[in-house]
C-alpha cells in the first residue's frame, strides 16, 4: 500500500492539469504566433502538431508518473538507473521558471489595480517601461521596485500557502476555483470585445488563412514551438501531477481531455485579443497589422491602450483582464513550484512542509532580482534561453531517451492501454519514435543557428552569456549534481502499490 498522497476526483486532477497547461502564454502568445504564421491556415499544422506531438508527450508523461509512482527524478530512476539527472534537470528549468513567473504575475495583480483609474495614462508603454518598471540598462541591477515587490510578496505568499495544504485541499481546492473563474472571467471578455466597433474586423484577420504560409518550414516548427510550450510537457509538472493519480485512472482519456481544453482556451483568447486589436485599429485608424503584437507589450502596454479607448464599463473591463491573468499565471505557477517540491520530499526524505519552505522559499528570494530596475531584462534573456534550451532540449532528450534509449515505449503503451478506454495504437509510437524528434531536433538547429548570428532582443552579447546561455547550462549541470548528491533510500527502488480504483 503507497503512501504518496492522491487526487480526492478525477475532475480535481484535469482541472490542475489545465490550470498548469492554461498559463500566460495563451492569452498574450498564441494569438500573435498564429497571425505572423498564416491566420486561418496556422491551425492545420497547429492541429497537426497537438496530435503528433502535444498529446502523444501529454499521455507519455501521464504514463511515466502514473506508472512509476513517483517526482520526475525518482520516475526516471525507477525506469533506468543512470536516467535521474534528466528528471532534475527538468526540475532546474522549472525552478529558473518559477522565479521569474511570479514577477509577471505580480504585474498582472498591479495592472487590475492600476485599471480602476487608468493609471497608465495616455502613454501605457512609458508608463511601463518608466513609471512603474523603472527599467535601466541591460546588466545593470539597480533598486528594488516597490510597486513589483509588494505584490509579489502577496504571490508567493498564496502560492506558498496553497502547496503547504497539500494535493488534495491545497492544488486540487485552489484549481476547482481559479480555473472555472478563469474562462468564466474570460469568456465575458471576449463577449465585450465582441460587442465593440471593429472587433469582426479583427477576427476576420485573425481567422483568414494565408495558404502560401502552408508549405513554410517556419510556420511548421512555430506550430510545434507553440503546442510544446503551451501544454506544461518537459518540465515535469504532467509527471508529477500523474504520480498522485489512483492507480486504476483513465491516462489516454484525461490527456485529451487537458490538451483540447488548453486550445479551446488558446482559440477563445485568439478571439478575445483580435476582437480587442481590431478596435484599437478602427479607434487609431491603422491597419490591423500595425497593431498587433505578443508578449509583454501586448497585455501591459496594448491593452492598457485599448481600455482607454473603449466607450463604456473600460475599468471593469481592465479588472477582469488582468485579474485573468493573474488566475492563469497562478495556476500555472502553483504546478511550477510543485515539481522540486515532490522531487526534494522523494530525494531527501523530509515532509512536505520542509519541502515548500526550501524551495519555494529559495525561489522567491532569487525572484526578487526580478523585481529590481533592471528585472524585465534578466526576465527576458533567461526566459528566451531556460524555453529554448531547457524545455524544448529537456523534451528532445526525454523522448530520444525513453523510445531508443531506454527502449520503454511498449511497456508504457501496455501500461496504459491497461487501465484506459482509448487504446494506443501505431500513431502514438510513429508520433514519439519519430515525427516529434525530427521537429524538436529542427526546432534545436534553428534556435542555435539564430542565437549564434545575432545576440538575443538585441542585448550586450555578454549580458545574454551570464543571463541566458549559462542559465541554461546551469541547469542541465544541476541535473547532474543533484542526481549524484545523494543515494535514494532503499524503500524507493521498488514501485509502490496501491488498492485505488476510482476512475
Amino acid at each position: 500500500m503507497e503512501n504518496r498522497p492522491q487526487w480526492g476526483t478525477r475532475a480535481g486532477f484535469i482541472l490542475a492539469a489545465v490550470g498548469s497547461a492554461v498559463g500566460l502564454g495563451n492569452i498574450w502568445r498564441f494569438p500573435g504566433v498564429a497571425y505572423e504564421n498564416g491566420g486561418g491556415a496556422f491551425f492545420f499544422p497547429y492541429l497537426f502538431a497537438l496530435l503528433t506531438a502535444g498529446i502523444p508527450i501529454l499521455i507519455l508523461e501521464f504514463t511515466i508518473g502514473h506508472k512509476y509512482r513517483g517526482s520526475a527524478p525518482l520516475s526516471y530512476f525507477r525506469m533506468r538507473k543512470g536516467a535521474e539527472w534528466i528528471g532534475w534537470w527538468q526540475l532546474a528549468v522549472s525552478f529558473v521558471i518559477s522565479t521569474y513567473y511570479a514577477v509577471i504575475i505580480a504585474w498582472a495583480m498591479s495592472y487590475a489595480y492600476f485599471s480602476l483609474s487608468k493609471q497608465w495614462g495616455d502613454d501605457p508603454l512609458s508608463f511601463l517601461v518608466g513609471d512603474y518598471l523603472k527599467v535601466v540598462d541591460a546588466g545593470q541591477v539597480g533598486s528594488i521596485v516597490p510597486g513589483v515587490f509588494l505584490p509579489l510578496v502577496i504571490v508567493w505568499f498564496i502560492t506558498l500557502g496553497i502547496l503547504f495544504k497539500g494535493v488534495k485541499k491545497g492544488i486540487e481546492v485552489a484549481n476547482k476555483i481559479f480555473i472555472p473563474a478563469l474562462f468564466i472571467l474570460f469568456f465575458v471578455i471576449v463577449v465585450r470585445a465582441l460587442t465593440l466597433d471593429g472587433a469582426i474586423d479583427g477576427v476576420n484577420a485573425f481567422f483568414k488563412p494565408d495558404w502560401s504560409q502552408i508549405f513554410n518550414g517556419k510556420v511548421w516548427v512555430a506550430a510545434y514551438g507553440q503546442i510544446f510550450f503551451s501544454l506544461s510537457i518537459a518540465f515535469a509538472i504532467m509527471i508529477t501531477y500523474s504520480s498522485y493519480l489512483p492507480k486504476k485512472s483513465d491516462i489516454t482519456n484525461n490527456a485529451f481531455i487537458t490538451a483540447f481544453a488548453n486550445s479551446s482556451f488558446e482559440l477563445l483568447a485568439g478571439i478575445g485579443v483580435f476582437a480587442a486589436l481590431g478596435f484599437m485599429a478602427m479607434q487609431s485608424g491603422q491597419p490591423i497589422d500595425q497593431v498587433v503584437s505578443k508578449g509583454v507589450i501586448l497585455a501591459f502596454a496594448v491593452f492598457p491602450q485599448i481600455i482607454n479607448e473603449l466607450p463604456a464599463f473600460s475599468a471593469a473591463f481592465g479588472v477582469l483582464f488582468f485579474v485573468s491573468l493573474t488566475l492563469a499565471g497562478l495556476s500555472s505557477l502553483i504546478s511550477i513550484v510543485e515539481t522540486y517540491v515532490a522531487g526534494v520530499q522523494d530525494k531527501f526524505n523530509v515532509s512536505r512542509t520542509k519541502a515548500v519552505a526550501i524551495g519555494g522559499g529559495l525561489s522567491a528570494l532569487i525572484s526578487i532580482l526580478f523585481a529590481t530596475q533592471g528585472g524585465l531584462n534578466f526576465l527576458d534573456s533567461a526566459d528566451a534561453f531556460i524555453n529554448n534550451y531547457g524545455v524544448a532540449l529537456a523534451g528532445l532528450v526525454e523522448v530520444v531517451f525513453i523510445v531508443w534509449v531506454a527502449k520503454e515505449l511498449t511497456n508504457l503503451q501496455n501500461h496504459a492501454d491497461a487501465i484506459s478506454d482509448i487504446r494506443l495504437g501505431s500513431w502514438w509510437v510513429i508520433s514519439l519514435k519519430y515525427i516529434t524528434p525530427i521537429v524538436l531536433g529542427i526546432m534545436m538547429v534553428m534556435n542555435i543557428l539564430t542565437d549564434l548570428k545575432t545576440s538575443y532582443g538585441g542585448y550586450p552579447v555578454m549580458f545574454n552569456v551570464y543571463s541566458g546561455w549559462l542559465v541554461a547550462i546551469g541547469a542541465i549541470v544541476a541535473g547532474f549534481v543533484f542526481a549524484k548528491a545523494k543515494k535514494w533510500d532503499k524503500a524507493l527502488y521498488e514501485i509502490p502499490q496501491d488498492k485505488g480504483v476510482s476512475k
